[in-house]
């Protein structure tokens, strides 16, 4: 069974955009990535999936369930984390994590335990007290200590500084080794390269491309780097030119007869040819979307 299944999902806010016409597969034990800036429409994908807002058309299935008739079983098992977190004010940390924990008639006082302690989240502090990370803290422990069998996360690292993101993704490969589906939704690329088995690509409320992260590094594009030229003139096949102190690197993506013919009216004292990072793939989709 798959974890997620979209089928044609669009949503509309009146004539505004959402998204459109999603199709989207996501395996059960995955950890998938879903890459896109801010307003590409990540944020409506997920709460449509949740069944917090209405799809205008097509159809989606979480863990084999209907979206529209069974929002409240999907939430039940789905441990899902807002891009931006909010809570009522005046509640001590341990008192928000009961709440949670009762809304799902759970005991997870154990696990939220073991979390706030890997997160170095004091338990017995205000919510109002908290900064924006430690408040990012509340809402993962809320997502996490009921164990499910999906974790639906928006922009999750936002706030946490760079122990407390690594610390956090060890938590997640270990549920996700334990057969828990990630689905994580960034606009941080180098996450993704990370940690991500598969991931789509969004742009304008339109899915772009879903594969391997690895075989998303194969669009025939690479990164080349010339050394000894400061300047270079755009034609055909590239693209991101950028000027270094040391000569001129850019993306290309035509023939490699081309390229060494360009090669050969350059005078160069060295160059290289090498495959691009999930940054610049994700680059190459979006300025060829434009083309």
């Amino acid at each position: 069974m798959d974890a997620i299944k979209t089928n044609s999902l669009t949503k509309y806010y009146g004539k505004a955009r959402g998204m459109i016409d999603v199709n989207l597969t996501v395996a059960e034990g995955d950890f998938f990535g879903f890459i896109g800036p801010n307003g590409a429409g990540k944020s409506t994908t997920i709460r449509t999936l949740l069944g917090l807002i209405s799809p205008t058309s097509g159809s989606a299935e979480v863990l084999g369930m209907d979206i529209r008739a069974q929002k409240n079983q999907i939430l039940a098992k789905v441990g899902y984390l807002p891009s931006e977190t909010n809570f009522y004010r005046g509640m001590k940390v341990r008192e928000i994590l009961k709440l949670s924990a009762d809304l799902r008639h759970m005991d997870c006082k154990a696990e939220a335990a073991l979390l706030c302690e890997r997160l170095d989240l004091d338990p017995n502090r205000k919510v109002d007290e908290l900064s924006f990370g430690n408040r990012k803290k509340v809402g993962i422990v809320c997502a996490l200590q009921h164990k499910p069998r999906l974790y639906i996360l928006d922009e999750p690292t936002g706030g946490l500084d760079p122990l407390m993101q690594k610390e956090f993704y060890s938590i997640l490969q270990e549920r996700n080794k334990a057969g828990a589906t990630v689905f994580l939704s960034s606009h941080v690329l180098s996450e993704v390269e990370r940690y991500c088995k598969r991931a789509a690509v969004i742009r304008e409320g339109r899915i772009l491309v879903s594969d391997s992260v690895g075989n998303l590094g194969h669009t025939g594009v690479k990164r080349v780097s010339i050394r000894g030229i400061s300047s270079l003139s755009l034609r055909e096949g590239i693209k991101d030119i950028q000027i270094k102190q040391d000569g001129v690197t850019f993306l290309y993506d035509g023939s490699a007869q081309e390229l060494l013919s360009l090669l050969t009216t350059l005078k160069a004292q060295d160059f290289t040819v090498t495959d691009p990072d999930l940054e610049e793939i994700f680059l190459h989709y979006y300025t060829k979307e434009e083309s």
